[in-house]
């Protein structure tokens, strides 16, 4: 692991670096260990969410720490990984926010609340603990200092983070005006993360219809943009909330509505409008993970959550619009009740895995799903009563292959490779673990 590179890699390398920390005018450079180390193979890098000081185990509260190795050595199940003793910390006082270029070689970051809060960091991947960091610009002043973003497909050019102004009444300056609704101030902010910048941001209220907020329903959050196959519009998933006009309470009076996303122009972010699914009443906005994927057949698939007839997987057709007559219910597909998505990944040919518990227990499970038959089979794992993947971010798709860590809270655990053609599960490389932590995903 610590074999040095030749003279002339070790050069190649040093330039790479010099270029890659220079990329804007407000460098900030730390390395823990800037000593790269050889391999002619792509990184894998585990990350681990510590508990924090005082806190519960597994609320992730402690910070994130990353660790690189190689694929050979992902795929042994006699390496081990030691991320909290040897790992890179990364600048986020809660947990990080972490997506992954497509090559491996780079790790991007918002901040998520404290000083720095959203503030855009990028990381040079040099294996190991090794990590060359750079500080980006900061984004709080347009979308707080703890936003929800989202690296989008497009060759690692560009990320979007979004967020909604706490929701107000239209009358709450001025109880003698009748209520009409609830509304909070949203913002989309495209970021350039090549040259870790901010491209673009636009504002603008997301009104319902007035029935509709009339009665308190509004959009809470915003979450997970994906970009459209023909890369003209973001689709941005929503979590729903209303609050009771005539007592101030959050709590759905007479249901919830269908589910919904926002839609705006790309690369413009105008013309916000809002889209409504009549197959379920989740919400769109997932957790820590990306929510939504464009497919092989060009289409778009969204899961759910928080909704009262468990998680759906559902289809946005390529004119932009949900797709109705397309019904995947996991509830069905698994034989539970109350699924809830946690995590999921595309993986490529209509199949993708997902992480997800249901009503009745708080464990975390795997299954693989296949989005054209409306199928699911749950995947054989050492499954455990503290597994839980509710902070779960990161899934590497290499080829046929899908990497995932899989570590109760506390104990040890492995990297597991499922093969989404065969369905084929390979354990791979040791997590060591550490009290109150677990994995949180490998990128």
């Amino acid at each position: 692991m610590k074999n040095k590179f030749s003279k002339i890699l070790a050069l190649m390398i040093s330039s790479s670096a010099l270029m890659f920390l220079n990329c804007t005018s407000d460098d900030s450079v730390e390395k823990e260990d800037s000593t790269p180390i050889e391999t002619q193979e792509r990184w894998f890098t585990v990350a681990g969410a510590k508990m924090g000081q005082d806190g519960t185990p597994g609320d992730g509260n402690g910070g994130t720490v990353v660790y690189s190795v190689s694929k050979t050595n992902a795929q042994n199940p006699d390496y081990e990984i030691t991320a909290y003793d040897n790992g890179f910390a990364v600048h986020s006082q809660r947990t990080a926010r972490l997506q992954s270029s497509e090559d491996s070689k780079t790790l991007f970051n918002i901040q998520y609340t404290g000083v720095d809060g959203g503030q855009l960091d990028k990381y040079q991947v040099l294996g190991g603990s090794s990590f060359g960091y750079l500080k980006g610009a900061n984004a709080s002043q347009y979308v707080g200092n703890s936003p929800r973003w989202a690296k989008l497909f497009d060759g690692d050019k560009f990320g979007v983070a979004v967020n909604v102004v706490a929701p107000t009444a239209n009358n709450s300056n001025n109880s003698e005006l009748p209520f009409k609704y609830y509304r909070g101030m949203a913002t989309v902010l495209t970021l350039d993360l090549q040259n870790t910048s901010i491209k673009n941001y636009k504002n603008y209220e997301l009104p319902l219809t007035e029935q509709e907020e009339l009665a308190g329903h509004h959009i809470f959050r915003l979450d997970s943009p994906v970009l459209n196959k023909a890369g003209n519009k973001l689709i941005i998933g929503t979590w729903m909330r209303q609050t009771n006009p005539l007592t101030g309470k959050n709590e759905f009076v007479n249901g919830r509505l269908g589910t919904k996303s926002v839609v705006v122009d790309y690369p413009s972010l105008d013309n916000p409008t809002i889209i409504t699914s009549q197959v379920d009443n989740g919400d769109t906005s997932g957790y820590r993970s990306f929510n939504a994927f464009v497919a092989s057949d060009g289409n778009i698939y969204q899961a759910t959550q928080r909704g009262t007839l468990g998680s759906h997987i559902l289809k946005i057709g390529q004119n932009n619009q949900y797709d109705n007559s397309y019904v995947f219910s996991l509830d069905a597909a698994l034989g539970v009740t109350g699924s809830y998505v946690d995590a999921w990944r595309y993986a490529g040919n209509g199949i993708a895995y997902v992480m997800y518990t249901y009503s009745g227990t708080e464990q975390g499970f795997v299954a693989r799903v296949d989005l054209n038959a409306k199928t699911a089979t749950q995947v054989a794992l050492p499954y455990e009563a503290d597994l839980n993947f509710g902070q779960y971010q990161g899934f590497v798709v290499d080829g046929d292959e899908v990497y995932i860590t899989v570590t109760p809270v506390g104990k040890d655990g492995n990297i597991y490779i499922l093969n989404s053609k065969t369905g084929t599960v390979t354990k791979g490389a040791k997590l060591k673990n550490k009290p109150g932590n677990h994995y949180i995903g490998i990128f």
